[in-house]
């Protein structure tokens, strides 16, 4: 779990690395306080496929950054690399490569085919064992199920629920475990007092996460109106690289609606993690034009924003069924483990 914490700073510093040629320092901690301190990253604390997945999300911006920039077979390869790690541990990977493909089309970076090759030669090479476990054990390559690829296209609703949590991962309208779990039984003894903190504490977090959603709406419709010139163009376009930023945004959601058709499942917040930090670039590029025009609204903005982020967090850890401290891992581990008849007998006893 010590190692979640560091892919997650490993993440941050690689975001970090692009926005800082593209935002001033203000906003740039901005960022640190929304990617950090977000109570959407509770859920990414527990030792899950998902939870690896910010790192593959920040190297393939970080190398597609690079390679709007100069051409070089070394971030090419950290391109596919991000693409084909993320393959082998989540289903959202489409995601990344829908991006690469974006990018490309519109010649927003400049491929060096030598590194696209080695990315695939190794991407391959590490697939060995699945496929020889694979065909050892046919039963590994998936759940039965009626439903086919394309299947979320033509259901509608799976590809609106997976827009909506674009907008929901830039604002406060966090999930429904962390709103929805606390009962705050440690405030007192008292049944009907703890109930109604409980219901106080829902409404709070459903009024301000339904404004912030508002607010997320109106800013993405502002700089989408910024891009949108450019979308249909097959012209090489010459961005500053806070633009290039709302391009790659852009192509993350295009990957989403992508995935979402695609898909034989309806997405959770969990599928779609990957782009969380990502969904932060048009929020961020809002807050430019607020550091220039109202700095001192902003820097009260994000002083609130952190706090609130602290509060909630720290309600959830106290509170839910999955983020509290009280919980013990290793031992929901072991308990599962006898549930499913996994350990030798022998073991139990530890």
């Amino acid at each position: 779990m010590l190692l979640l914490i560091a892919l997650r700073l490993v993440s941050f510093l690689l975001f970090d690395s692009v926005l800082k040629q593209c935002f001033s320092p203000t906003v740039r901690l901005c960022f640190a306080i929304l990617y950090l301190l977000n109570p959407w990253f509770l859920y990414d604390s527990l030792i899950y496929n998902p939870a690896y997945l910010c790192l593959f999300a920040a190297m393939h911006c970080w190398s597609a950054f690079k390679l709007s920039q100069q051409r070089s077979w070394f971030y090419s390869f950290i391109n596919v690399l991000a693409i084909g790690l993320a393959m082998q541990l989540h289903y959202s990977w489409p995601i990344l490569a829908v991006i690469s493909l974006y990018l490309f089309y519109r010649k927003q970076v400049q491929v060096n085919w030598w590194g696209v090759t080695l990315g695939v030669i190794v991407i391959a090479a590490s697939l060995v064992p699945y496929i020889i476990e694979l065909q050892a054990n046919p039963a590994i390559q998936g759940q039965q199920s009626d439903r086919y690829i394309g299947w979320g296209g033509i259901h509608v609703y799976p590809v609106l629920k997976s827009t909506l949590y674009w907008l929901r991962y830039s604002s406060m309208l966090f999930s429904n475990r962390i709103i929805t779990d606390a009962e705050f039984l440690w405030l007192s003894n008292t049944d009907w007092l703890n109930t109604a903190v409980s219901y106080l504490w829902q409404a709070l977090l459903y009024l301000l996460g339904g404004l912030s959603l508002i607010v997320t709406w109106g800013i993405n419709r502002r700089v989408w109106r910024k891009i949108k010139p450019h979308w249909r163009s097959n012209q090489a376009l010459h961005l500053k690289p806070a633009d290039w930023l709302l391009h790659y945004a852009f192509a993350a959601l295009l990957g989403i609606v992508v995935s979402a058709i695609l898909s034989p499942i309806i997405f959770s917040y969990w599928h779609l993690i990957i782009t969380f930090g990502f969904a932060l670039f048009p929020v961020l590029y809002q807050a430019e034009r607020w550091q220039k025009q109202k700095p001192a609204r902003l820097a009260n903005i994000m002083l609130w924003v952190g706090g609130y982020f602290l509060m909630v967090n720290l309600v959830a850890s106290h509170d839910s069924n999955k983020y509290s401290y009280q919980q013990s891992y290793q031992q929901q581990v072991a308990e599962y483990l006898d549930q499913q008849q996994l350990r030798p007998s022998q073991h139990k006893a530890d």
